[in-house]
């Protein structure tokens, strides 16, 4: 075997390999629809609602924006930016708490209320924080998402 057939046959595989990869996810995307019973529902805008949407879409960005905080500050000190360290440290609990509100808001928990008041204290110490730092853009970001989940979990909490 020349290396000429060796390179061909290496790019078939990855290409088997490449088209077995996007029918596999196509099929377990068909999978997961109709196994959540949302093949014909979500495809017509029919998707079903929970009661606590707007807070699960609050903490999903707070989240998100925590985590690319998180990450600016821990490259940002790397570089010596030992200035950040508190804000790395307060967009961690907030990722964290966020998520635990996300996942409790879906399933419509009984101790929701509860939970709100709490991550509403640790989305305002996050967004004092990143009101220090808001001249970097992801800090600015998470101080705004922490703004608006704020604004969501007074809404529920008891």
């Amino acid at each position: 075997m020349d290396r000429r057939e060796l390179l061909l046959g290496a790019a078939s595989l990855a290409a088997s390999a490449a088209a077995g990869s996007v029918f596999a996810a196509g099929e377990h995307e068909h999978m997961n629809h109709e196994h959540m019973g949302m093949d014909m529902q979500h495809e017509h805008g029919h998707e079903k609602s929970t009661r606590n949407q707007k807070l699960i879409d609050a903490a999903a960005d707070c989240v998100l924006k925590a985590q690319l905080c998180l990450q600016h500050c821990l490259v940002a000190m790397g570089k010596g930016e030992k200035e950040l360290a508190a804000c790395a440290m307060i967009s961690s609990q907030t990722e964290a708490m966020c998520a635990a509100l996300q996942q409790m808001a879906a399933a419509e928990s009984k101790r929701l209320p509860q939970l709100a008041k709490v991550v509403m204290e640790v989305c305002k110490d996050c967004e004092d924080e990143c009101k220090k730092t808001d001249m970097h853009p992801e800090c600015k970001a998470c101080g705004e998402a922490c703004t608006a989940c704020i604004k969501e979990c007074k809404a529920i909490a008891a």
